[in-house]
């Protein structure tokens, strides 16, 4: 008889099996788990970014790929929407789905990962103001990432509720999280003559995660041989490394500044984002597989950053800004895709990177443990395209707005006395004044747009249509200053202008002092004919689930729709929902909505053209998709199988 290979231990099994004594250690020049010797393989994967229904599909993918650890960021924004009112998976938000961070944590150990944790309070991540709530722009004087007392008075709250949740999942008490990262890449805070990192922050954080029961391993993530050791304390804390090439100039650094403790890249950048009007980026697969290759023989543990970067849903996707001033001149906003060219696609599927890793891991790794099958592949499909069903014009929309303001100078979103006195965190918001014009009136913004303005006279769309990336130059747009354009060509009584305002993303890196992240008209003044306006309705337009699906009573399409701002709704009736991505290269710019929930932006000017629709979105029978064009619209919604970029 054949004797049968033994059945290897599970990840668990092999560092907890008679018990557990102790957590990760980085005492000695190499990681021990449980006084056994590992060398951390992990995967970045951000629980926000996935449908909760998926998360155990990327998980197991990721396993199977050999890797022994999950890393995901914790987004402050989204768990304290408005001061003071938390949401970890039960809080009515919504996005309430996305949110049971401990649900995911559980998952993910159930498929046999250990986890690392970075839970703020900035995590950067390309995500919407560095994963800040907007509402603390509420307070003028904050100084967010230092030991100021208002900010950390907010920090200490929000982590006071969070922390306790994270502190049942740790390692010693039987669950995942075998590490915590305090702040992110702050030693890139600092600035010549300018800025020092706050040490006195750092120590802050700390002793609030000890006070919460925090008890795995401490770590900071910089560059080190960029930074030093500017954003760590290396008494207190495992510095790490982040970079995408050449890991020996990273290593060695880490090798100096301290001596005989484990190396390990937190962030090993397996690919990039885009902005909008940028080119679709590519990592070459070759050199990829040579850097990761030489991080395993160094050797090094290592967090690839992404694995698996999925979707900045809704109004969350970040920004950057190109330039070192605060006046978003330089906002670069990040597209709806978070794709990352990682190992596991945008919508979960394999890529060479994926069958590198796995190749290079079963190769290196000295533990061996039992592995899972590779999960099959989600299956997509392109639905029939489907007509529009129904319009609202800008006025349709105004009627059934939910609050409208009255203010006598414009105010930026943050500011407005709404969600609980939380201001208006995203989305649009609406500036309209009655006036007579003249002829050839000539409007003028003083300061800059945050970030883009639609101007509308009496339902008339004047301004330029975002057709190519050269007209974000123009008029209408976050770069240009003191911008103007002629409103009227005769005399017009009691005219109805409309200021059409966009929140492209808050920008969520560089220095401190580009974290002043207001959003509207709020740089200066608002002049016809260099007479200011005072006096203004405003209305703040954040398309929440509620208010969308309640609107009813669509008018009937026509064959010509006038150009502006309108919603436009279509129904997609299915049977056993599958995956799909939207097709919006006929469309012209706005967003898309599908069954109250926003899906997130698109724009003829690229790269993304299409927007991933994973099937848990959708349900049997009649599901609504409603399109907010700002320009000019198509005539139907259609569908494809696979992603779209280009320009």
């Amino acid at each position: 008889m054949a004797l049968t290979e033994p059945l290897l231990p599970t990840t668990y099994e092999y560092y907890t099996g008679g018990g557990i004594e102790n957590g990760l250690s980085a005492k000695k020049p190499y990681f021990t788990l449980n006084d056994r010797n590992i060398s951390i393989y992990s995967g970045a994967m951000h629980y926000f970014r996935v449908p909760k229904a998926y998360w155990r599909d990327r998980l197991r993918k990721l396993r199977a790929a050999g890797l022994n650890t999950v890393e995901t960021y914790v987004p402050w924004n989204l768990h304290e929407p408005e001061s003071g009112v938390y949401d970890f998976g039960e809080g009515g938000s919504d996005w309430q789905d996305f949110l049971n961070v401990a649900e995911f944590l559980k998952t993910a150990q159930e498929e046999d990962l250990l986890a690392i944790i970075r839970p703020g309070p900035y995590i950067c991540a390309e995500w919407e103001f560095g994963g800040f709530p907007s509402w603390i722009l509420r307070d003028r004087g904050i100084k967010v990432r230092t030991s100021e007392a208002t900010y950390m008075k907010y920090v200490k709250r929000y982590f006071n509720m969070l922390l306790p949740i994270l502190a049942m999942l740790q390692f010693t008490k039987g669950g995942p999280i075998i590490a915590f990262q305090v702040e992110n890449e702050y030693g890139s805070t600092q600035r010549k003559n300018k800025f020092v990192p706050d040490k006195e922050y750092l120590r802050e954080l700390r002793k609030i995660m000890l006070d919460n029961g925090i008890k795995e391993l401490l770590f900071t993530a910089d560059s080190p041989s960029m930074s030093g050791t500017a954003g760590t304390i290396p008494d207190l804390f495992l510095q790490t490394a982040n970079f995408g090439g050449n890991p020996d100039v990273d290593f060695n650094k880490l090798k100096q500044l301290q001596p005989g403790k484990p190396i390990m890249a937190m962030e090993f950048w397996t690919g990039w984002f885009d902005h909008w009007s940028e080119s679709h980026h590519l990592r070459n697969n070759d050199d990829f597989y040579k850097v990761y290759k030489r991080i395993l023989e160094y050797p090094g543990s290592v967090n690839m950053y992404m694995f698996h970067g999925g979707t900045s849903f809704g109004f969350l996707n970040g920004a950057n800004l190109a330039n070192r001033y605060n006046d978003n001149s330089g906002l670069q906003p990040d597209t709806t895709s978070y794709d990352y060219d990682a190992p596991l696609s945008e919508a979960g599927d394999y890529t060479l990177k994926y069958v590198f890793v796995k190749e290079l891991l079963a190769t290196h790794n000295p533990v061996k443990t039992r592995i899972p099958q590779t999960p099959a592949l989600i299956q997509r499909i392109a639905y029939p395209a489907i007509p529009i069903e129904g319009q609202f014009l800008l006025e349709d929309i105004l009627q059934r707005a939910p609050q409208k303001l009255s203010s006598t100078n414009v105010l930026p979103m943050e500011m407005l006395p709404i969600n609980n006195r939380s201001g208006q965190s995203y989305g649009y918001i609406i500036y309209r004044k009655k006036l007579n014009l003249e002829p050839n009136s000539v409007l003028k913004i003083a300061g800059r747009v945050s970030d883009s303005v639609v101007v509308m006279v009496d339902g008339m769309l004047l301004s330029k249509p975002l057709y190519d990336a050269k007209d974000l130059d123009g008029f209408g747009f976050w770069r240009l200053k003191d911008s103007t354009i002629t409103i009227s060509t005769q005399y017009i009584a009691n005219a109805t202008l409309d200021l059409i305002v966009e929140n492209w993303g808050r920008n969520g890196y560089g220095y401190l002092e580009q974290f002043n992240q207001y959003k509207g008209l709020w740089q200066g003044g608002i002049y016809v004919n260099d007479e200011e306006l005072f006096e203004w309705e405003i209305v703040p337009l954040e398309f929440k689930k509620g208010w969308t699906n309640s609107l009813t009573n669509w008018r009937a399409p026509v064959k010509i729709w006038a150009p502006g701002p309108s919603m436009y709704k279509t129904t997609l009736n299915l049977t056993n929902p599958r995956d799909t991505y939207i097709n919006m290269q006929e469309w012209t710019k706005g967003i898309v909505i599908v069954n109250g929930f926003v899906l997130g932006r698109y724009s003829r000017i690229g790269p993304q053209q299409a927007l991933y629709l994973p099937a848990p979105f959708l349900k049997n029978g009649e599901n609504s998709i409603v399109v907010f064009e700002h320009y000019i619209p198509a005539d139907r919604v259609t569908f494809s199988k696979d992603p779209i970029f280009g320009n």
